[in-house]
């Protein structure tokens, strides 16, 4: 089989390249990123094409119509206040966090659609499903793909494929770049295996921690909504993260 990681150069994503390239039944991991491929991870296997998905062209893709597997980990965001972000960065979320990942979907959807097995995760976040101030824009980036993935869902049931797109909604993740920092793969190995053996069922939706730490969160944003909102606002403050 060979395999696409949108965003394979950092973080997860780089764990999911690396959990595909030790698996027999990969044969190749195409890798796209804006930033190079790190030099300590290349292998026989990968094979990287730089791609910025803020710019919107996606006809590298043309070039890879021949896999079986389709992860998409690519995404930014940033804590401010919503008055602090420009247009610029307005327009470069949504490209990168919602319209590249639905447009890179939109082109393998002939392939998800069809009888034949074809493996799809997708990362959101759970700041999809909850309020998150300091992330306004993030959030609704985010929450746009995760709706756009239950409709899709949906419709692959009803048209009779078993294929599904796996929604990947964590947390903060120790050992990405998301924050600006140094990926450590080491630290979400575990979690990128866990991401591909769903994918590889077919699974709709997976929230890492959901039983010990989200199923109550959930509730409590569900339970009041702005209230969770405030309380989530003066979290962050007092962490420092913003």
């Amino acid at each position: 089989m060979k395999a696409l990681v949108a965003g394979g150069s950092s973080g997860i994503g780089l764990s999911i390249v690396l959990d595909l390239v030790g698996r027999e039944e990969f044969e190749q991991v195409y890798v796209l990123d804006k930033a190079e491929f790190p030099n300590d991870y290349k292998a026989e296997k990968v094979v990287f094409s730089r791609c910025d998905f803020a710019q919107g062209d996606l006809s590298v893709l043309d070039g890879m119509n021949d896999i079986q597997a389709l992860f998409i980990t690519a995404g930014f965001g940033h804590l401010k206040l919503f008055q602090e972000l420009s247009d610029d960065y307005i327009q470069d979320s949504f490209s990168v966090n919602s319209v590249a990942p639905i447009r890179i979907l939109r082109h393998y959807y002939s392939r998800l659609l069809s009888q034949e097995d074809f493996y799809c995760a997708v990362m959101v976040s759970i700041a999809a499903r909850l309020s998150s101030p300091l992330f306004s824009v993030y959030s609704a980036t985010k929450a746009a793909l995760s709706k756009f993935i239950e409709a899709v869902n949906v419709e692959l049931d009803v048209q009779g494929s078993q294929n599904r797109i796996l929604e990947v909604s964590p947390g903060s993740m120790k050992g990405t770049s998301f924050t600006g920092g140094v990926s450590h793969p080491e630290q979400t190995a575990a979690l990128a295996l866990e991401i591909i053996e769903r994918a590889m069922r077919h699974e709709d939706l997976f929230i890492p921690q959901y039983e010990d730490v989200f199923k109550d969160v959930i509730a409590r944003y569900e339970a009041d909504a702005h209230g969770f909102g405030v309380d989530s606002y003066w979290y962050k403050k007092k962490q420092g993260r913003v």
